[in-house]
């Protein structure tokens, strides 16, 4: 997900977004350590979206800003 579209959604769609990255991120770890995992630089790519998620949340309640534009 771009960070135009992340900016794009509100606190509570936020929050569901980097908790489902977050799900994503625990799956990918554990078949990392039992060998399954193909592609290890998704894990990389899975913690990079959830500091972006986690930066506009932060900007969002900083300025107040909760809603949708």
């Amino acid at each position: 997900m771009k960070i135009k579209e992340i900016r794009e959604l509100d606190l509570e769609e936020l929050a569901g977004r980097e908790s489902h990255l977050k799900g994503e991120l625990f799956n990918l770890r554990i078949q990392n350590s039992s060998g399954q995992l193909e592609n290890v630089k998704r894990i990389w790519a899975v913690k990079k979206e959830i500091a972006r998620v986690k930066t506009i949340m932060r900007e969002k309640q900083l300025n107040g800003s909760g809603q949708k534009a």
